[in-house]
């Protein structure tokens, strides 16, 4: 089956990549257009993956030929929401340099360095583009010197996203779907302005499908008759004000034979089904990040093994492994064997061991899926550059002048690749006046080309190789591969496993991702604003703003975040603060929304960036990450209530105080960052089931509580958490 996918939702100017599914390299696929709005001009090339960029709009309406037969995918193209933007930089920020060689990156330009040459207005550098509403990165880089970027944000003004849920509700004679939908941050519509778009499956449309009369839409409100449902029925529906929403979607599967024989007409209920929802077990879940090769003194899937009573020491139920597969490097990000372990670490077998050890314990495990690129060493590479035509567009060769070179930059290397001066993977390696693209200064990873359906098809086979063996994959530099390949990869592992976990390296984040692709997203704002707070540059009370971001960027209420102090990418936490704001930040991860991760080593004090697990390091501050999971664990408010803001009083600006609550249980969190214990006071309404002393959930201990004034105050050394009325 090449079905290529769902309806696809965009903006005019935003590129969608349309491609069959599970494709043949050895078959034959021609897309083509049957339908455009008014006004456009667009027309694609009759190849196999395609990327159509919308200029009017409207809805378009794709044909994919393929061996099994013609394919349709609708996409659905809004108003451009683009506004102008300048990143500015004075000249004298960068360090000594030739003009010529400055450039401008971001995400906007996928972090590919050379290709957008600012101009020098005066003594300051100047680019201009255009950019979605939003907070937007850039960095102005001299040559590839990557460690001396200057970064910076700017703020492009604008309204935000509105995010959208939907809900389903059997009836007796039709299945009702609401949407659920806010108006975007700064937009001038109210929830009632909004406008709901449903749009049926492609697959399900038609003569084969749902009639066109058996759904009807009124204020948002969209109806399906049960007697038209045969089969599955997809519908996606987006919410719209000046911009739209993130896609979210039902699947309603249809009547079946009952099996019990005393039903009334021998037919099943109708089921609604949330594809877009991550699993449940994800919802209350801790993450431990290992870097393999630094965990033990042995390095071995042996080691790790034995390691496991720890894990589960810590209550710890997922551990994230960095990549185990062959590769030349020690962190592994640089794959050469996507079907073996490395064989410093042990084989197959042993990794299963680990893994069956994990279950055992009640550990999740997921895998590290580096898909975006191959190491320069993978074999395909080699023959992708000395023309090998099976493999010639296995990777992205972009001509010298598209990568911003000359052709003086550039030498042919020698057989055993050690005789050029060029970066490596910028050599012409047998290509005329070619080069392997790559992202930032990874030179030692070129981008494999999604273009190309062998790969494709070679990347689908490396996702089933794994899948079985793992509950999820952490998929690295998520946001350089197109969003249709991921929506593929989610259905693929989510029909072997519905409870898979797929957690994307999407920085910054990008509410799209949830649309049927991911289940737990990077929050690299949380991750910069504990930093901020744990220096002193912001007070604590911003840890809220942070964490409340994501329904301001976009997405629904149910979409999940992973909250981090560090990682692998990062400087550990105590090179730039004191183990006291560690405890604070800490804290902080395991009492907000979404889901916490741990690295290696940050529950016993590690310094060193990659370094060896300290063994012998801080047990209080291990036991007091034990006392904060423990705590989470047994609280459905702490792993999954909602955020309430309260008014609170507190001596400087190390300390804030929150509640999180359900419909049955709500807790007081107050976190301090500072290095000496402070008393903070919240409203008597807040405080009043509170004992004189109150049981803190965290340390177990009593908390002496002052009743006075207009408020109740209670001391805080590093975090309480205190139970108190819904």
């Amino acid at each position: 089956m090449h079905y290529p996918g769902p309806p696809r939702f965009c903006a005019v100017g935003e590129a969608v990549e349309l491609a069959p599914r599970n494709p043949d390299p050895d078959e034959t696929y021609v897309w083509s257009i049957l339908e455009k709005p008014t006004g456009s001009s667009l027309s694609i090339e009759p190849n196999a993956v395609v990327h159509a960029e919308p200029d009017a709009a409207g809805t378009y309406r794709f044909e994919l030929e393929a061996p099994d037969g013609r394919h349709e995918q609708t996409v659905r193209a809004f108003p451009d929401p683009r506004r102008s933007v300048r990143f500015e930089l004075p000249a004298a920020a960068l360090p000594d340099h030739d003009p010529a060689d400055v450039s401008v990156i971001g995400p906007f330009n996928d972090h590919l360095v050379g290709r957008d040459r600012p101009r020098l207005e005066g003594d300051v550098y100047v680019y201009e583009t255009r950019l979605p509403p939003g907070s937007r990165r850039f960095a102005y880089v001299v040559g590839e010197n990557i460690d001396e970027a200057v970064w910076d944000d700017v703020v492009v003004p604008g309204p935000g996203r509105p995010p959208l849920e939907l809900t389903g509700e059997v009836r007796e004679e039709e299945v009702l779907v609401t949407a659920d939908a806010e108006p975007g941050t700064d937009s001038e519509y109210d929830a009632d302005d909004l406008e709901i778009e449903y749009v049926v499956d492609d697959r399900d449309r038609g003569r084969d499908g749902l009639s066109p009369d058996a759904l009807s839409v009124a204020d948002g409100i969209a109806r399906v008759d049960r007697d038209a449902i045969e089969g599955a029925v997809r519908l996606h529906a987006v919410a719209v004000g000046e911009r739209h929403s993130v896609a979210d979607r039902l699947e309603i599967e249809g009547e079946g034979e009952d099996e019990d024989e005393n039903a009334a007409d021998g037919r099943t209920e109708p089921t609604i089904r949330r594809p877009n929802e991550p699993p449940e077990w994800a919802r209350d879940a801790v993450v431990y990040e290992i870097f393999v090769r630094s965990f033990t003194r042995e390095t071995s899937f042996d080691a790790l093994e034995r390691r496991v009573p720890y894990l589960a020491y810590l209550g710890v139920d997922c551990v994230w492994l960095t990549p185990i597969l062959e590769g030349p490097t020690t962190h592994g990000y640089h794959t050469t064997d996507y079907f073996d372990t490395a064989s410093d670490l042990g084989t197959r077998e042993a990794f299963r061991s680990f893994v069956d050890r994990c279950h055992e314990a009640g550990i999740r495990v997921v895998f590290d899926l580096v898909i975006n690129h191959t190491a320069r060493e993978h074999p395909a590479f080699d023959m992708s550059a000395a023309g090998v035509p099976e493999y010639r567009d296995w990777y992205v060769w972009e001509s010298l002048e598209s990568a911003g070179l000359d052709a003086g930059d550039i030498e042919l290397e020698d057989v055993d690749g050690r005789a050029s001066n060029a970066p490596p993977s910028r050599r012409l390696s047998g290509r005329d006046r070619e080069v392997a693209q790559y992202y930032f200064d990874w030179r030692g990873i070129p981008n494999l080309n999604y273009d190309s359906l062998a790969v494709r098809a070679f990347l689908l086979s490396v996702v089933d190789e794994w899948a079985d063996v793992v509950d999820g994959y952490r998929c690295d530099v998520a946001w350089a591969i197109p969003h249709g390949f991921w929506k593929e990869v989610r259905d693929r592992v989510r029909d072997r496993d519905p409870k898979f976990l797929l957690l994307d390296e999407t920085i910054p984040r990008d509410p799209d991702v949830q649309a049927g692709e991911f289940d737990v997203h990077y929050d690299t704002t949380l991750y910069g604003t504990l930093r901020d707070v744990g220096t002193g540059n912001r007070p604590a009370d911003a840890l809220l703003e942070a964490a409340t971001a994501p329904e301001r960027e976009g997405f629904p209420d149910r979409s999940l975040h992973m909250r981090y102090v560090e990682n692998h990418d990062e400087p550990r936490y105590l090179e730039a603060c004191d183990v006291d704001a560690l405890r604070g930040a800490a804290a902080a991860t395991l009492t907000l929304p979404g889901v916490p991760l741990l690295y290696y080593g940050q529950e016993r004090g590690a310094t060193e960036y990659r370094g060896p697990m300290p063994w012998e390091g801080d047990g209080d501050l291990t036991a007091f990450h034990r006392d904060l999971i423990d705590a989470r664990a047994d609280s459905v408010a702490l792993s999954r209530g909602d955020v309430e803001e309260l008014e609170y009083d507190a001596d400087g600006d190390a300390a804030v105080v929150f509640a999180r609550r359900t419909s049955s249980e709500r807790v007081l969190v107050a976190l301090n960052f500072g290095a000496e214990p402070l008393t903070v006071r919240v409203s008597e309404s807040v405080g009043e089931e509170l004992e004189d002393e109150a049981t803190d959930l965290v340390s177990g201990t009593r908390v002496p509580i002052d009743r006075g004034g207009d408020g109740v105050s209670f001391p805080v050394t590093d975090v309480v958490v205190l139970e108190t009325s819904v």
